[in-house]
């Protein structure tokens, strides 16, 4: 069995809760990421254009979707950034004038979530998805063979593949920028620090304290998603403060890697091949004793 197998299968069965760890850096800088406050966000795009512009992502389209003034709809391969303007009542029907159509906007800039036990570098069978230092995950396009797993494991619809080169690509989490002490591109643009990066434990204690403010300040919606390390990805490198039920925002309630199974199935697949082969052993000895009578 190789070495990367070897890594790949005690990520599986007994993840450790320092994601760099597991992959080797027995000396490592703090996890880092982003966490996102959806409560402060204009959908000026900045983020969407900055991180194109340094990492040379390609554009994908400048056709309006009709989804209000989202033009790139979701994450995808040349989309790395994704600012949803999600369109609402501003008050419950019964407030409303007959006729009246206020509007409000829940505005959110969506990226890759950098999940703790990622689904998409487990199923990756060349290794072209690393772990780096900083606990992020990169796809190495040099080592991207187009196979897809990828695409299909992740729960959140992040990783593409794209048709020019037929490789997958997704966030880097700017892994050239942050390695020479720098801000990703994304949280670099924000005008309003919607988008903040830094050390994961700090972010978590920024977004308590920030979720906490909304809802004394009479917002009892607010709440954080991914930030948690037992949800089902193991917390996100990547987390959000929402205004409201993840699904208005498109993203899944309940995430869960889906490789993350896969140890209970082994199991039972070890117990059942140990059952077949006991009874296959059983009935050899009881022909044998009986061919000897």
């Amino acid at each position: 069995m190789s070495a990367i197998s070897a890594d790949r299968l005690r990520d599986l069965f007994a993840p450790p809760p320092d994601p760099a760890a597991r992959a080797g850096y027995s000396d490592h800088p703090p996890r880092v990421g982003f966490f996102t406050d959806t409560s402060v966000c204009i959908g000026c795009k900045a983020c969407e254009v900055a991180c194109k512009e340094w990492n040379g992502v390609p554009e994908d389209g400048i056709s309006l979707s009709g989804m209000s003034y989202d033009n790139t709809v979701g994450l995808s391969a040349s989309s790395w950034r994704h600012v949803a303007f999600i369109e609402r009542p501003a008050r419950a029907a019964a407030d409303r004038e007959p006729g009246q159509q206020d509007l409000s906007w829940l505005m959110a800039s969506d990226v890759c979530k950098h999940c703790s036990q990622a689904a998409c570098l487990d199923v990756c069978p060349t290794g072209a998805l690393m772990r780096t230092e900083f606990g992020t995950v990169v796809v190495q396009d040099d080592i991207c063979n187009g196979c897809g797993y990828c695409v299909s494991a992740c729960p959140f619809g992040v990783i593409d593949r794209r048709p020019a080169d037929g490789g997958a690509h997704k966030c880097t989490l700017c892994y050239d920028r942050i390695t020479d002490g720098l801000t990703p591109a994304c949280a670099k643009a924000c005008p309003t620090e919607s988008i903040q990066f830094g050390p994961l434990d700090e972010l978590r204690e920024i977004a308590q304290q920030r979720v906490t403010h909304l809802r004394e300040s009479g917002q009892p919606q607010a709440r954080l998603y991914g930030e948690d390390p037992a949800d089902g990805v193991g917390g996100a490198g990547a987390f959000f403060l929402l205004l409201d039920e993840p699904e208005v925002y498109g993203l899944p309630p309940d995430p869960r890697a889906t490789t993350r199974d896969l140890p209970w199935m082994w199991r039972h697949a070890a117990i059942a091949a140990a059952g077949l082969a006991a009874a296959v052993i059983a009935t050899a000895v009881r022909v044998n004793a009986g061919s000897r009578s």
